[in-house]
């Protein structure tokens, strides 16, 4: 069930990836309109798993991280009817969860440094920071070029 992340377990924070509970992952196109299938599919996935009480914290990280890989990961010349390596991966350990985003670039993911709170653009990774409980990125290696983003979420433990 792991094989097709492979690619990403050195691209994680250092969980034993033999772990894993659960693992979902679902290829998005290169329009905006991406993000709203990326919440449906984190809906659907953390119901699933029995975990639907964090779906605000962990669906606000998800689409900007979504955003992000849209937005400034893919060159601008890519046709954007097209289908591209963008990939949402969530997985989920006892005691965390960690939502993914495989995408083409190379190049780090930037946190910009804003004092205005009221933009309309800038504060993805703010975001990701403030929501989840760590984040990273790590470049690709093998055959598959790009870059993972990541932030992981702590889960409370199963009562």
């Amino acid at each position: 069930m792991l094989e097709p992340f492979e690619p990403l377990r050195q691209a994680l924070p250092p969980i034993d990836p033999s772990t894993v509970a659960g693992s979902a992952s679902c290829a998005l196109p290169a329009r905006y309109e991406a993000v709203r299938g990326a919440r449906k599919f984190t809906r659907s996935t953390l119901t699933q798993w029995g975990l639907g009480e964090r779906f605000d914290d962990v669906a606000l990280v998800v689409s900007e991280l979504v955003t992000n890989a849209l937005r400034h990961a893919l060159p601008a010349d890519t046709p954007r009817e097209t289908e591209v390596p963008v990939r949402l991966h969530l997985m989920r350990w006892t005691s965390r969860l960690v939502c993914a985003v495989r995408d083409p670039s190379n190049e780090s993911p930037i946190e910009r440094e804003s004092d205005d709170f009221g933009a309309e653009s800038g504060r993805g990774l703010f975001l990701v920071e403030s929501f989840a409980d760590s984040w990273g990125w790590h470049p690709l290696s093998g055959a598959i070029s790009g870059k993972v983003v990541w932030a992981l979420f702590r889960l409370a433990p199963a009562e």
